[in-house]
């Protein structure tokens, strides 16, 4: 079973998806816009990833540039900023098990179901 943190209106994400489909792979879907993750799932997410919490944040976003966030700010602000605002964590992210990968490109998720991801 993979759990997709998914945005419907994003591209790389309906990709993402469709790819899990295709494989016929059982998902639960999570709406991650609608249903932000609190600070602690982003906190387990970051360790599911092997990744600080700037490496999983859309830092292009204007809400990333608002909030007076950058590469120096401490992973405590920006896990509280992301579950403050969902539009700045990477998407889409897929998780099985103890394992997760971001999926840009959306090919990069097939380790979940391949065999490939040991975490």
């Amino acid at each position: 079973m993979i759990t997709l943190w998914h945005n419907p209106r994003c591209s790389k994400s309906r990709q993402t998806l469709g790819l899990i489909e295709q494989a016929k792979v059982d998902v639960t879907i999570r709406r991650y816009m609608d249903d932000a993750p609190t600070k602690a799932e982003l906190l387990a997410a970051s360790k599911a990833l092997g990744l600080r919490p700037i490496d999983m944040m859309r830092t292009g976003e204007a809400k990333f540039k608002e909030l007076n966030l950058s590469k120096t700010s401490s992973d405590d602000d920006l896990l509280r900023a992301m579950a403050e605002f969902p539009v700045l964590i990477e998407r889409p992210i897929a998780f099985k098990g103890t394992a997760a990968i971001i999926g840009r490109p959306p090919e990069a998720i097939k380790p979940l179901w391949a065999g490939g991801a040991s975490r």
